[in-house]
C-alpha cells in the first residue's frame, strides 16, 4: 500500500533518518512513536508530501488516495462546514467545482466535457457525497444547523471535529493523523476509536494518548536509532515488551531457558488480553509468533517522578460547601458539595475546561467564588500544578538549579550537587541544568513544575491538565508515580488512561450542580443512569 524506500533526512550535521526502508500494509493501523525530537512529525510530513527528504522516496500504490488530518485550524475559514468536509476528497471536489463552473457558463462546446465529468462523478458516488458528508458530521455531533455555517464562525472545538470529518471523508486508502485527539472530548475520541477499529484501510497515527493507541493500533512503529521498526500489538504491549527486553539485557548471567520462559509467560498474558480488544484476531496471531530477538530494548529515557510526603495527612482532607463560580455572568458550576476522604484520587471533570480551572484556582486562593466555602484539613499541605504555568517562568532570569532552589527546605537540599542530582532524574543532565528557565519548551516547563512539586512533598496534589506538553515517556512515568502516591489527589486530564488508572472517584462540575461518584472513569462514562443525569445537568 505505502512503501518508504532508502529514506534519509539530515539537518546540518544531525542525521534524523538513515536509509529507512519499510512498508505500511492495508488493514493495519500503525502508531508512530519515538522520543521527543526523534522525528515523528517530520516523518509524517514527508509521508504526506508536505516535506522533501534529503534522499529516498515514498511510494503510494497507483490509484490509491491519501488523506491527511489538517493541523491548520483556520485554513478553511472562508468555506462552509459541508464544503470543507467535501474538500477532503480532493479529486471528487475538483470534479464538482469544474462541473459547477461549466454549468454556470453552459455552451455546446463544453457539453462534452460536462458529460465526461458527470461519468467520473458518478463512478465516485459523487451524487451521494453531500448526504454522506452530512451523515459523518452528524455522527460527530455537528448538527444540520451548522452545515452551512462558515468555518471562521465556528468555535475551536467544533472546527477540530469538522477537520476530522474532512480527513475521514470518502474512505481514503491511507489516512495520516498527527495528534488527532487534541481538543476532542472523551465522547468524540470514543467515536473515533470505534471508527478506526473497524477501518479496513491503512492508518498512520501519532498520539500521546495511550488509551487511544491501545484501542486502534495493530502495530507500533518505533522511531529509534535513526530507523523505523514495526512491532505487532498496541502501545502497552510495546512498552511492556521493551521493558522486559531491557531487564533481560541487564541480566546477562540469566539462563536462556529462564529468559524464554519469562517471554512465553508475557506473550500468554498479552494474548489473553488481546482477545478482548476490537482488533483481536490478527493481532493475537502476530503476538503468538513473536520471539525474543524481535523485542529490542528502547533508548528512551524515563524521568524519575516520585512524590513523597513530608508527613501523612489525617482523616480530614477537604470540605467544600455550596461552592459556585461564574465568568462574565455565565455559570461555570454551582452548589458543589464535596467531602474529600484520605486516599481519594478524584478526577475533576467538566465539559467546560474553564469550570475545572476555576475550581482549582478557588481551592488555591487565587480566585474568589461567587458563593460557598471550603476548608482544608489542618494536617494537609497542598501543591498545585496549574494548566497555565507562565507566572513561574516569564521574566524570571534564573538557571534551572537556582529556579528549583526556590522551593528547597533544608541547607542540604540547597547544595548544588543535590539540586543537579534532582534535575538529572528529571532528564536535565549536565549543562542542561544550567539552562535559563525562560527559554524552556512546554514539556521542559512541566517537568520543572513536577520537580517543584516533588521538592515541596505535599500530601495533597492538585493537577490541572498535567499531561499537556509531556511526551509518552514522561506521561507513563507520571502515571505510575500517581498510582503509587500515598496521599490524596484532585486532577483533571484529557488522557483517558491517566483518568482510568489513577482515579477512584469522579466529580463532574456542571452549571446545574455536581455529580459525585466513587467509581472508575470507564464505569462513569458507561453508566446509563449517569448518561441521563449528565444530559439533564448540562441542559
Amino acid at each position: 500500500m505505502l512503501t518508504v524506500s532508502n529514506l534519509s533526512v539530515q539537518f546540518g550535521k544531525r542525521i534524523l533518518f538513515d536509509e529507512v526502508n519499510t512498508t505500511f500494509t492495508q488493514g493495519n493501523c500503525y502508531g508512530i512513536i519515538g522520543a521527543n525530537g526523534a522525528g515523528k512529525s517530520t516523518f509524517m510530513k514527508i509521508i504526506a508530501g508536505e516535506m522533501e527528504p534529503t534522499s529516498g522516496r515514498v511510494i503510494l500504490e497507483p490509484g490509491k488516495r491519501m488523506s491527511v488530518l489538517n493541523q491548520n485550524h483556520n485554513l478553511f475559514d472562508e468555506h462552509t462546514v459541508l464544503e470543507t468536509v467535501l474538500m477532503g476528497n480532493k479529486v471528487l471536489h475538483a470534479i464538482k467545482t469544474e462541473m459547477d463552473a461549466l454549468y454556470a457558463d453552459y455552451t455546446d462546446e463544453n457539453a462534452n466535457r460536462i458529460g465526461e465529468l458527470q461519468l467520473q462523478f458518478d463512478e465516485m458516488n459523487g451524487w451521494n457525497a453531500e448526504s454522506d458528508a452530512a451523515t459523518m458530521l452528524s455522527n460527530l455531533e455537528i448538527g444540520a444547523e451548522h452545515h452551512y455555517t462558515l468555518m471562521g464562525d465556528l468555535d475551536g472545538k467544533l472546527k477540530v471535529r469538522v477537520l476530522l470529518a474532512q480527513a475521514l471523508f470518502g474512505n481514503p486508502d491511507v489516512l495520516i493523523m498527527d495528534e488527532p485527539t487534541n481538543d476532542l472530548d472523551f465522547e468524540t475520541i470514543g467515536w473515533l476509536e470505534n471508527f478506526l477499529a473497524n477501518y479496513e484501510n491503512t492508518v498512520l497515527v501519532v498520539s500521546h494518548d495511550r488509551h487511544f493507541l491501545d484501542a486502534v493500533c495493530t502495530h507500533v512503529s518505533d522511531i529509534d536509532f535513526g530507523k523505523i521498526t514495526h512491532y505487532s500489538g498496541n502501545y502497552t504491549f510495546w512498552y511492556e515488551s521493551s521493558q522486559l527486553a531491557a531487564r533481560q539485557k541487564a541480566q546477562q548471567n540469566k539462563k536462556a531457558e529462564e529468559k524464554k520462559a519469562e517471554l512465553e509467560e508475557f506473550i500468554r498474558r498479552f494474548s489473553a488480553n488481546v482477545a478482548k480488544s476490537k482488533q483481536a484476531t490478527s493481532r493475537k496471531k502476530m503476538i503468538e509468533k513473536l520471539n525474543l530477538d524481535e523485542i529490542k530494548p528502547s533508548s528512551r529515557r524515563y524521568p524519575a517522578i516520585i512524590f513523597d510526603v513530608e508527613r501523612e495527612a489525617g482523616d480530614q482532607i477537604l470540605n467544600v460547601q455550596d461552592l459556585s463560580a461564574s465568568v462574565d455572568g455565565e455559570t461555570l458550576f454551582k452548589n458543589v458539595d464535596l467531602n474529600m476522604a484520605k486516599g481519594d484520587k478524584i478526577v475533576v471533570f467538566s465539559k467546560d475546561s474553564r469550570a475545572t480551572t476555576a475550581f482549582y484556582e478557588i481551592l488555591s486562593n487565587k480566585m474568589t467564588p461567587d458563593s460557598g466555602t471550603f476548608d482544608w484539613g489542618i494536617t494537609t499541605t497542598q501543591s498545585y500544578l496549574p494548566v497555565d504555568n507562565h507566572e513561574y517562568f516569564d521574566g524570571v532570569d534564573l538557571n534551572l538549579v537556582d529556579w528549583l532552589r526556590q522551593w528547597v527546605k533544608t541547607e542540604e537540599e540547597r547544595d548544588e550537587v543535590y539540586v543537579r542530582g534532582f534535575l538529572g532524574k528529571m532528564i536535565f543532565s549536565g549543562e542542561e541544568a544550567l539552562k535559563k528557565c525562560n527559554v524552556l519548551s512546554g514539556g521542559e516547563k512541566v517537568r520543572c513544575m513536577l520537580s517543584r512539586m516533588m521538592m515541596i512533598r505535599a500530601n495533597v496534589l492538585m493537577l490541572d491538565e498535567p499531561t499537556n506538553h509531556l511526551d509518552l515517556e514522561s506521561i507513563t512515568a507520571f502515571n505510575n508515580s500517581l498510582n503509587n502516591f500515598k496521599g490524596s489527589v484532585l486532577f483533571t486530564t484529557h488522557d483517558h488512561e491517566f483518568a482510568q488508572t489513577v482515579g477512584n472517584r469522579i466529580l463532574e462540575l456542571t452549571p446545574n450542580g455536581a455529580i459525585d461518584r466513587y467509581m472508575t472513569f470507564d464505569e462513569y462514562l458507561e453508566d446509563d443512569k449517569i448518561k441521563e443525569l449528565r444530559q439533564k445537568m448540562y441542559s
